[in-house]
């Protein structure tokens, strides 16, 4: 006896049977080290990442703060959503588009499930620069090869053609922001030279100073260290002193100017020179604690002003 399938069914069936040959590639379980080492070896390879991914202006990235891989991966979402990011030159700030992702030809899906939503909506934070922790399974294109006066790098896409490319197909998992004492934001604060009437300014800390917050967190769990964790202030003031090459008991009047969760801000003057100290608990250093959990108080920026 013959049975005929009612069309819908028949249109079920093919969209089931789409979605599994659309995710019956296995992928391959990398570190962003990996990918950052050798972009050719994984180009047009679907790969699974588990690291931090930040988004904000200009900004849709994945960071490895352990071996400084930043700004070398640029993220965007598969499927017909769209990420949002605003940046030079290609991104509109718009959330969806006409049809399915595509990116040298290849055509790629997105499992818009629980994980992915959560994702997202950590990371569409109004105004700011947010960090998420999560594993992705995403296309990967590696970019060109380009040659740059301090050395070679591969790029083409993202923020001023800065990056490789990783197209998210799938989120498995995402780590919650459950915490009231860290700082979920991905950039740290600047100085606003109108506010403080100043021209300039200049960096004291590296930009990205991820191996000396490192150091910090490990500074902190020794005993000699344990006043980080609960007196931001004194880290602040070390801090600077450090960075001054001055005694610490010479650097006295060290204002508080902002705070926020997992965030202060202080300032002080000296002579004509102002300096602006940055402290934050910051999320990702969370993953790199061995007490508990407990995250120090790091120096993350520090700043020369009206120099």
């Amino acid at each position: 006896m013959t049975y005929l399938l009612p069309r819908t069914w028949k249109v079920i069936f093919v969209l089931i049977g789409l979605t599994i040959f659309c995710f019956s590639e296995e992928p391959e379980k990398i570190s962003v080290c990996q990918l950052k080492a050798d972009p050719a070896n994984f180009n047009h390879k679907l790969v699974q990442v588990t690291s931090f991914v930040s988004h904000g202006f200009e900004d849709f990235s994945l960071q490895e703060p352990s071996s400084d891989a930043t700004f070398d991966i640029w993220l965007e979402y598969g499927g017909k959503n769209v990420s949002g990011t605003v940046y030079c030159c290609g991104g509109s700030g718009e959330r969806t588009r006409r049809k399915q992702m595509e990116v040298e030809n290849i055509s790629i899906p997105l499992v818009e499930d629980e994980n992915f939503r959560t994702l997202d909506r950590l990371l569409q934070v109004p105004g700011a620069y947010a960090i998420a922790h999560a594993t992705v399974v995403g296309r990967f294109f590696s970019g060109q090869e380009m040659s740059y006066p301090g050395g070679k790098r591969w790029g083409g896409y993202g923020h001023m053609g800065c990056c490789s490319l990783l197209v998210i197909q799938q989120v498995l998992g995402v780590d919650a922001h459950d915490r009231d004492d860290l700082d979920y934001e991905s950039f740290v604060d600047q100085p606003d030279l109108e506010k403080l009437k100043c021209s300039s300014y200049r960096y004291l800390t590296p930009i990205r100073p991820y191996h000396d917050i490192l150091r910090a967190q490990e500074n902190a769990e020794s005993e000699q260290g344990e006043w980080a964790f609960e007196d931001p202030q004194r880290v602040a003031l070390a801090g600077l002193a450090n960075l001054l090459k001055v005694d610490e008991k010479s650097i006295s009047g060290m204002k508080e100017s902002q705070k926020a969760q997992g965030n202060v801000v202080y300032e002080w003057a000296r002579d004509t020179k102002k300096y602006m100290v940055v402290v934050s608990r910051p999320y990702w250093l969370s993953f790199y604690s061995h007490k508990q959990g407990k995250v120090a108080w790091v120096l993350t920026a520090a700043y020369e002003l009206c120099g």
